[in-house]
């Protein structure tokens, strides 16, 4: 689900493994409103910028990408509850992100009933809690889910980020999740800023070599499926370990069309599907951060989403095989 949507600017959580605090752009403590109703009707009422306008359904948006929309601010500035209205009116498809206790109380209960919606909670173990010192512990977030998981078409946890050290704990928690409500799990390692042992380099992280944590995610798959639990994975080298290669949980329900034209299924699905509006010229520009130079700005308005998506896949084999594992 590559199109985000994000009511706040920055986070109170204080997590300290955070991916957005750690490239430094801004301080992120220092939260902000984001996008709200207005930026959303557009998108919904089919509304397509030149790096979107390669979509032209409902794909379900990803709520949350890097900003939890029920941290303690949305008590005072009610962005998100404010969303959640134009999302139950309009029955649109989303996917939310989140760690706050804001979104299972009563009145955003009652909204999430009326939305087509999927809800992600983040939560590992409770040796996390010292890591998520602003977040709601560990045992809470277990109660958080367990009040939303009946107000929503699915509860997904996010097992990330993963750290293999606590292993013996994830395993034991996927009977909690379970108990607690949830369809599935999402399982993705951590990705760390600099260099330490036993880590190598992918891409611009380092992060657990893919044999670890390829065995971590066969035995987590294999106990979750005792358990009737999904898992799935969220890291490109492992995708196909999940059940789906869509790693969010929602490929297969009803009202959820994901975008299956991308570099995962070209590796992994055979011949995935793509729309008559990608083989469209003028819908590639959402490929501009690959090149950042004004010749390939210049080219990519002369490309299609689809001719694009297969240049990068036959002529960028060294981008795909580190990103995907395949070296």
């Amino acid at each position: 689900m590559p199109i985000r949507f994000d009511t706040y600017k920055g986070c109170t959580h204080g997590c300290k493994y955070c991916f957005v605090q750690r490239n430094g752009k801004y301080d992120i403590s220092k939260v902000q409103k984001g996008e709200g109703v207005k930026a959303l009707m557009s998108w919904i009422q089919g509304k397509r910028t030149s790096e979107t306008n390669w979509c032209d359904w409902n794909i379900p948006l990803h709520w949350g990408g890097v900003s939890d929309p029920f941290q303690p601010c949305e008590r005072y500035y009610r962005m998100s509850y404010n969303a959640l209205r134009v999302f139950a009116e309009t029955k649109y498809p989303f996917v939310v992100s989140t760690k706050g206790r804001i979104i299972a109380e009563p009145e955003y209960l009652e909204l999430l009933k009326k939305c087509n919606c999927v809800v992600q909670i983040s939560m590992v173990c409770s040796s996390y809690d010292k890591l998520e010192e602003g977040a709601p512990s560990f045992e809470e977030r277990l109660e958080i889910a367990r009040k939303v998981a009946p107000s929503v078409k699915r509860l997904i946890v996010r097992i990330q980020p993963y750290m293999h050290e606590v292993y013996g704990e994830v395993y034991e928690n996927l009977e909690k999740f379970k108990a607690a409500g949830a369809y599935g799990v999402i399982v993705e390692g951590m990705k760390f800023a600099s260099k330490r042992p036993g880590l190598v380099k992918v891409a611009g992280d380092y992060t657990y070599p893919k044999a670890l944590i390829e065995g971590d995610i066969l035995k987590l798959k294999q106990r979750a499926h005792e358990l009737g639990l999904a898992l799935y994975s969220g890291e490109n080298r492992t995708r196909e370990l999940g059940d789906s290669l869509c790693c969010c949980g929602v490929s297969d329900l009803p009202g959820f069309k994901v975008n299956e034209y991308n570099l995962n299924h070209l590796l992994h699905g055979g011949k995935p599907a793509k729309t008559p509006q990608m083989q469209k010229t003028g819908t590639a520009m959402c490929f501009q951060s690959l090149y950042q130079n004004t010749a390939n700005s210049r080219r990519l308005r002369g490309e299609s989403f689809e001719s694009e998506m297969l240049n990068v896949y036959k002529t960028k084999r060294d981008y795909v095989n580190e990103t995907f594992g395949l070296k």
